[in-house]
């Protein structure tokens, strides 16, 4: 596992982005872990999470990227701070945009896209938080693609994500990543995923995080709803 990585597991536990306990998921689920973008809060906090981004976005989609789309809500500060850091680690000046929920009528920035305008060429990565229904990039995609003037004009290289919980999506025996990567053809891909925290921090680690008890949990957990 790379270094950056190893040091983003520790990043999320000790922001407390991370937590292990009991946690009743929208789906119902009742999960041993739990992730929440939103607890980076300073800072110092989202100019490292804008690094270990770039970083795990320079190793899976290269350089050759325009535009780093984030959806709303979540993903507007993730998006920002992912080209900021892009371009501080690369020298690649990427631009950055996000759709609105309401569509504004009015002024100069008018429509449902905030930021930079999406045209065709353009090579764009979608950044959010985490998945597990899939159910942002129904919305996202489809406000994309409607910025085409020609089928096919605008490229998306795919979405990246910090956290793959790599567990069943909805109605599927894949993971939301997977299911995604399937239907809309393009790369998905994750700064981590369940399985290097795990190794990590318990089977390489000091097992303080993620102790005996807890691993049982985690791997009783995967075996109702991990993902094949």
């Amino acid at each position: 596992m790379e270094q950056y990585k190893k040091e983003f597991i520790d990043f999320m536990v000790q922001s407390q982005v991370l937590k292990f306990g009991s946690f009743t998921l929208k789906s119902g689920r009742q999960s041993p872990f739990f992730m929440n973008a939103g607890a980076y809060i300073t800072g110092s906090q989202l100019k490292k999470l804008g690094e270990y981004y770039a970083k795990a976005v320079h190793d899976t989609f290269g350089n050759d990227i325009d535009v780093f789309f984030g959806p709303a809500y979540k993903g507007i500060p993730l998006a920002v701070t992912t080209a900021i850091a892009f371009w501080e680690l690369y020298g690649v000046d990427v631009k950055y945009c996000c759709d609105r929920k309401e569509e504004k009528d009015h002024g100069a920035d008018k429509g449902s896209i905030l930021g930079y305008k999406i045209k065709d060429g353009d090579k764009v990565v979608i950044i959010e938080d985490v998945t597990t229904s899939g159910k942002s990039i129904e919305e996202v995609y489809p406000k994309i693609k409607a910025l085409e003037e020609t089928e096919g004009g605008i490229k998306i290289l795919g979405e990246i994500v910090s956290l793959d919980r790599q567990e069943r999506a909805p109605d599927s025996e894949k993971s939301a990543l997977q299911v995604i990567a399937q239907t809309y053809g393009f790369k998905t891909a994750a700064i981590v995923t369940m399985s290097d925290v795990i190794e990590s921090l318990y089977t390489n680690g000091d097992k303080s995080v993620i102790t005996d008890e807890l691993k049982q949990q985690l791997d009783k957990y995967y075996e109702q709803w991990g993902s094949k």
